[in-house]
């Protein structure tokens, strides 16, 4: 007897990924930019703003920001 054949679920929404880094001092702070699961962020596709934003979390993290933390992030874009 074999096993029943799996279907495969394809939906239209694409998962992407985040990385997030949450301010020590106010909750509802925190800088976020696209990366893969890894947590490896292209520095190449961010503008010059968002790449200067994320080096400079990168650097105060533990004095300003906390240690980033990567997620699933879902790009409204795609939905379209």
């Amino acid at each position: 007897m074999d096993a029943p054949a799996k279907l495969a679920v394809t939906t239209s929404l694409d998962l992407h990924y985040e990385i997030r880094f949450q301010s020590l001092f106010n909750e509802g702070r925190a800088l976020t930019f696209p990366c893969d699961a890894a947590g490896h962020v292209e520095m190449d596709a961010l503008s010059e703003r968002a790449r200067n934003n994320y080096l400079y979390a990168r650097a105060v993290v533990g004095l300003e920001y906390a240690t980033p933390a990567v997620g699933p992030s879902l790009d409204c874009t795609e939905l379209r």
